[in-house]
């Protein structure tokens, strides 16, 4: 599976369930550095109006790229990493992740050649497996290797 001309839109099927533990939050928190309560202590949390920790804002990027991949697969297979470059990255929440969430990822991505170049957006979807949307992340990567179908 190889970026080709044709390329034009996916939708991924909806990802299985993933569990939000407390212990994946603060594993997240202290790799990038995020010293506040609210993603280690269930007590700063609910202090703040939450019911339990909350994830860092960047930690369902873990998530949606495994379904934003799942997407891309027909665009990121066997290509060498170096001819790729992420151009940008968003996400819009309805509230933040929570520990003892279970949500479940939808994505989608569109492709348009722009100077000899495959640029890909990315949309992922994420809800609780009850439908609560939590939210929205869009993505840009840009592909510049040869474009082989």
């Amino acid at each position: 599976m190889r970026v080709g001309p044709t390329f034009a839109s996916r939708l991924a099927p909806v990802s299985d369930p993933y569990e939000v533990g407390r212990e994946a939050i603060r594993a997240f928190a202290a790799a990038v550095g995020e010293p506040d309560p609210v993603y280690r202590d269930p007590d700063a949390a609910r202090a703040q109006g939450h019911p339990d920790v909350i994830a860092p804002p960047t930690f369902v990027v873990s998530l949606t790229m495994r379904s934003e991949v799942q997407a891309a697969a027909d665009a990121f297979g066997d290509i060498d990493i170096a001819d790729v470059l992420h151009r940008d990255q968003s996400v819009v929440y309805s509230r933040p992740v929570r520990a003892g969430d279970r949500l479940v990822v939808t994505s989608g991505v569109s492709s348009r050649e722009v100077d000899g170049r495959r640029l890909l957006a990315l949309e992922s979807d994420v809800r609780t497996t009850d439908g609560e949307h939590v939210c929205t992340t869009n993505s840009a990567v840009v592909y510049s290797g040869p474009v082989t179908r």
